[in-house]
């Protein structure tokens, strides 16, 4: 079979509960963290924080569900969701914003449509500016 009549699959990610992270994540696929990040992630698919999960940092993506502890500053193009457990901190622009009863969200949100925003990213220029970082 022709690789051109594969579809392109995209990858589901674990960052598991006991692991913990310093740095910056990039993904092409949905990322779930029940450990903790310290640093950003971005993705161009679902970011799911579970209820052990922990990020102290930024997140770009096109989707969230926050379960867990964020302390960031994150840019959602489509919907972030926060479920009753999640604990917030930081300043948010999303399109789409559901919060759940019992849900805890101190900062800033500027709801607005991310695609006429210029809020989308290239993982090219993004990983090109990680390296300059490194080097």
């Amino acid at each position: 079979m022709a690789k051109n009549n594969i579809p392109e699959t995209q990858s589901v990610n674990l960052l598991g509960q006991g692991t913990e992270i310093s740095g910056d994540i990039i993904s092409n696929g949905d990322f779930r963290i029940d450990g903790t990040l310290k640093g950003s992630i971005k993705s161009q698919g679902k970011i799911v924080v579970g209820h052990t999960g922990k990020i102290e940092g930024e997140m770009t993506c096109k989707n969230a569900d926050i379960s867990g502890e964020v302390n960031a500053k994150i840019t959602i193009s489509e919907l972030l969701t926060m479920k009753s457990t999640a604990k917030f901190c930081g300043d948010i622009i999303t399109n789409k914003l559901a919060i759940e009863p019992g849900a805890k969200f101190s900062g800033s949100c500027k709801m607005e449509n991310q695609e006429t925003n210029g809020a989308k990213f290239s993982l090219k220029d993004e990983r090109n500016r990680i390296k300059e970082k490194i080097a």
